[in-house]
């Protein structure tokens, strides 16, 4: 036991009181244990110990022929949950029930948030301790934060346990009532979520305007412009945005529908290029120059939410691996509690900001006045600090560069400089706006425009930068654009000028740091779940990544529409924000958790106008007209017409989607959808090119030899070639009949496969031939993980598919005399299907390679399978590293333990058996 010094109690008077300290995980055991005295025992729990029921199985015998059994809850007596142990930490349990004979107290010092206030109870309600209990709360772990909480321990927060409680209790009941409909009308394995449902309609709507989006063309002229040789800089860009006075148009200017929202001028081409032209050696002036001081203060400290985005953007992290870099950084005592909605300091985190800030810049680069940074938005608590270095002085990156893993050290460095930025001066410099004119040869009075920005002090902007997200434009804090000092009617020289034509982006698709922005703004969900909800719609299917962007499936589309057409307050992005700030009143005490629970599932007067509450409970709201929900139509998502106006829509069926439109003949005519083809980009033009290689297969020819009809097909695992047999008059004959099938090489494609690619791939197996030694017959094939050779039950790896047709006797034998090579050895033999660059904490170089589950990632030390929306195509460096990352936490796969034989002896005679005796319970 971590801190544990023998296992006595102290029964004698006067003696210091031995105590029992429960915490969440083992590391943060082991770290506090080292800070408190040897009358201390500190254990773990190992997260939650008790939760709902999963599964029927788990359901207590008492309540299982009750009609609510299977929600886990009682709604039938006041919203009580089921609590059962969960099977994993029933040991657990045991042991600290062990712990507590031993000892004269019992200190709770799980998370002092909602989750951690619930850990504790739980651990009170297993438990049932005979000591006193007291609750320890602290937000770091530093030796004074630990001392200091053990020193003021208070009571157990019951409106906190009934807010997480309440939470737990409205997540069971969303999910087990309104995923069913979806397992009835869409497929098996689908699930809603009160906030998993909403962030995947968030994803869906932006591909919903990203499909629609319909761009528009317009062009302006940049010009370089020469201000002389006494100028510096003596050269500077403009662009054209007004002609006669009348406003260009500019992106801006224009509607997701590719309209003009105003009366701005669009330039074509032609007009373009022509008034490059003529104004080709005309003179230039300055027409105006407006000049203000530009001040930026400081980003606030990080919170959950702004830790996540910024560590997406600036280290590519996803939202899950920031999170788990960050536990670990608090539970060794490198930063505070990290999930938090707070921004504000303590007057001691806020005094060693400000001493680093004068150490490591100068008492002028030091905020005249402390800072405190205070959030304006809806669902702010502020319960605890921001997220900031541990300790009244913190320790620089340098000095804890050593101690951390390369995670750990990246994450730190930008907590670190966020924190003591935030405590800097204001950067300042100037703006400067400019307006230049000049006339056209044809006569147009052409102004064109330049801005410039210089910083004349950085202030925090040496510590920090906040890193912009460059999908949706903006420009970093420290960028300068410098121009010259000008004067009105000076005249310049127009050294270029090049007419330029741009078109009009749809919005850009969400990543995760702009998921959890978005999450965030509409006040849906806790940034500390954030993390968990993003995988969560990208392990359910609903979301894959392509890069870095989130993109909906096809069943997100069907799960979404379902939502929105009959459960809309469900998915209601401003209801779902409301029952945010009606929990929050739970947690205050403000609000009674029966009582709500109550009017949520069975209606009463709970919520805004509106609500599920009001609108007669969630109970009534999927009960009714479930069975009128038609599926056919919940699965059909309509995308456009063709030339001869019939709908094409993808269906979404149980297995994959396709298209489908209806046929010459009346029949419907289909079309499978490639896995890797984003829903925006299905176009009329690729749809078309898909309904031309049908689902029964493009027709290749006849095969010289047999005369049977060749055709490629795709298939559920891929593409493939195959033949058709002529229709046998004898059933038994039909039934074994079996076609020949050979899969693409990676190297064809439906499209572009021959006749005479088919006929080959059909010819396998092909016989290299025959060993002399052992008179085995030698054949070249291809498999499911590749090329490769077979002698009887022996087989050896190919290393390319076009060795299956060119490798000869001799090569084979060769193969054949060199030791097998099994698992890393034959991977290692086997050429990678993508290079990346050097993992950032072993520091060695990452591939892509095949294996026998499907392709990973490996840097030679750890191997991590891709996930099903990842591609190796689409693989990224920071992709690649993030899963290694994660493989390298969960560590090795434990090892397979194999029994060992036994010698068999002769049975002994069984003895004479006896009446069983009942057992006392």
């Amino acid at each position: 036991m971590a801190g544990s010094n023998g296992t006595k109690k102290s029964g004698s008077a006067g003696a210091e009181p031995r105590r029992l300290v429960i915490v969440e995980s083992p590391a943060k055991a082991k770290k506090i244990a080292s800070y408190l005295g040897r009358n201390f025992v500190v254990e773990s729990s190992r997260g939650h110990i008790r939760d709902l029921p999963r599964k029927a199985a788990e359901v207590p015998a008492k309540y299982k022929g009750e009609s609510w059994s299977n929600l886990g809850v009682n709604v039938d007596n006041g919203f009580e949950p089921i609590y059962i142990v969960t099977p994993d930490k029933k040991s657990t349990v045991t042991e600290l029930k062990e712990a507590l004979k031993t000892v004269d107290e019992l200190y709770l010092a799980t998370d002092g948030d909602r989750e951690g206030e619930a850990i504790a109870w739980h651990l009170l309600e297993a438990l049932k301790p005979k000591v006193p209990v007291r609750r320890m709360v602290f937000h770091e772990i530093t030796e004074s934060a630990i001392r200091a909480a053990a020193d003021n321990t208070r009571a157990l927060d019951q409106d906190l346990v009934d807010a997480q409680e309440t939470r737990r209790i409205l997540d069971r009941l969303y999910g087990y009532e309104v995923s069913p409909v979806l397992w009835k009308k869409i497929t098996r394995g689908l699930s809603a979520g009160r906030v998993q449902s909403v962030a995947t309609r968030i994803v869906v709507d932006r591909e919903r305007e990203r499909m629609k989006f319909v761009s528009a063309s317009y062009w302006d002229i940049s010009a370089r412009l020469d201000a002389g040789e006494d100028a510096e800089p003596r050269a500077f860009g403009a662009r054209l945005v007004a002609i006669d006075g009348n406003k260009l148009a500019t992106g801006r200017d224009f509607g997701p529908d590719g309209q003009l929202k105003n009366n701005s001028l669009v330039l074509a081409e032609a007009d373009a290029r022509r008034l490059a032209d003529a104004l080709t050696g005309q003179a230039m002036a300055v027409a105006s120059v407006e000049e203000k001081p530009y001040t930026r203060r400081p980003y606030a400290p990080f919170m959950t939410s702004t830790l996540q985005q910024e560590a997406g953007r600036k280290l590519r992290f996803g939202s899950d691996r920031t999170m788990r870099v960050a536990q670990r950084l608090y539970e060794n005592g490198y930063i505070t509690y990290m999930r938090t909605d707070s921004t504000t300091l303590s007057e001691t985190a806020i005094a060693a900001a400000r001493a680093q800030a004068r150490e490591l810049y100068g008492e002028a680069y030091v905020s005249p006045q402390p800072r405190q940074y205070t959030r304006k938005v809806k669902n702010a608590q502020e319960a605890h600090e921001a997220i900031r270095p541990a300790g009244e002085v913190f320790r620089t990156p340098g000095q804890v560069a050593g101690e951390l893993e390369s995670d750990e050290f990246r994450l730190y460095e930008l907590i670190w400089q966020r924190t003591v930025a935030s405590q800097m001066a204001d950067a300042r410099g100037t703006t400067m706006s400019v307006r230049i004119t000049g006339t056209a040869a044809s006569g147009e009075e052409c102004t064109f425009a330049a801005s410039g920005r210089t910083i004349t002090f950085p202030g925090f902007l040496r510590a920090y930068v906040e890193t912009v997200d460059t999908e949706e434009g903006g420009e970093a804090d420290d960028a300068e654009r410098r121009l010259p000092q000008l004067v009105k009617d000076q005249p310049l020289t127009a050294t270029e000028l090049n007419p330029d034509g741009h078109t009009t982006s749809p919005p850009p698709r969400y990543t995760e740091p702009s998921l959890v922005k978005a999450l965030e703004e509409l006040g849906i969900g806790r940034p500390s779940t954030y993390a968990s909800i993003i995988n969560t719609i990208q392990d359910r299917g609903y979301v894959w990544k392509k890069g870095s962007a989130l993109v909906p499936s096809w069943i997100a589309f069907s799960v979404v529409g379902l939502l929105e057409r009959h459960f809309g307050r469900l998915v209601d992005y401003d209801f779902t924000a409301a029952m945010e700030d009606e929990l929050d009143r739970i947690a205050a005490g403000e609000q009674q958790r029966t009582q709500w629970l109550s009017g949520f599932y069975f209606g009463g007067e709970v919520g805004k106008e509106g609500s599920v509450g009001r609108s007669g409970g969630l109970k009534k709201l999927v009960g009714s007209g479930v069975d009128t929900i038609d599926a056919r139509e919940i699965n059909s998502i309509p995308l456009f017409t063709d030339e001869q106006s019939r709908a094409i829509v993808v269906r979404v069926g149980r297995y994959g989607p396709y298209l489908e439109r209806d046929g010459d003949n009346g029949e419907p005519q289909r079309a499978n959808l490639p896995e890797d083809l984003a829903p925006d980009e299905l176009s009329l033009e690729l749809a078309e090119k898909l309904f031309a290689t049908p689902v029964e297969g493009r027709s290749l020819g006849k095969d010289p030899v047999t005369g049977h009809e060749i055709v490629a097909k795709e298939g559920r695992f891929g593409p493939y070639v195959t033949e058709i047999l002529p229709e046998p008059e004898d059933a038994k004959a039909k039934k074994a009949a079996k076609p020949r099938t050979g899969s693409l090489f990676k190297s064809m494609s439906i499209e572009s496969v021959t006749l005479d690619d088919a006929l080959k791939l059909l010819s396998l197996p092909r016989v290299v031939g025959t060993d002399p030694a052992s008179g085995e017959e030698i054949t070249a094939q291809n498999g499911r993980y590749g090329p490769y050779l077979k002698k009887g039950t022996d087989s050896r790896s190919l290393g390319g598919e076009d060795d299956i047709f060119t490798v000869t006797l001799d090569e084979a034998l060769k193969l054949y005399a060199e030791p097998k090579r099994r698992g890393r050895q034959a991977a290692a033999a086997t050429p990678p299907l993508k290079e990346l660059g050097n993992d950032p904490v072993s520091g060695k170089p990452m591939v892509v390679k095949e294996g026998r589950w499907g392709p990973y990632v490996t840097d030679g030390e750890f191997n991590a399978s891709l996930r099903k929306s990842d591609s190796v195509e689409t693989l990224t460096d920071e992709r690649a590293a993030e899963l290694l990352a994660e493989k390298r936490e969960k560590g090795p796969a434990p090892k397979r333990t194999t029994r060992k034989a036994t010698t068999k002896t002769a049975p002994k005679k069984a003895p004479a058996k006896r009446p069983a005796t009942k057992t006392k319970s």
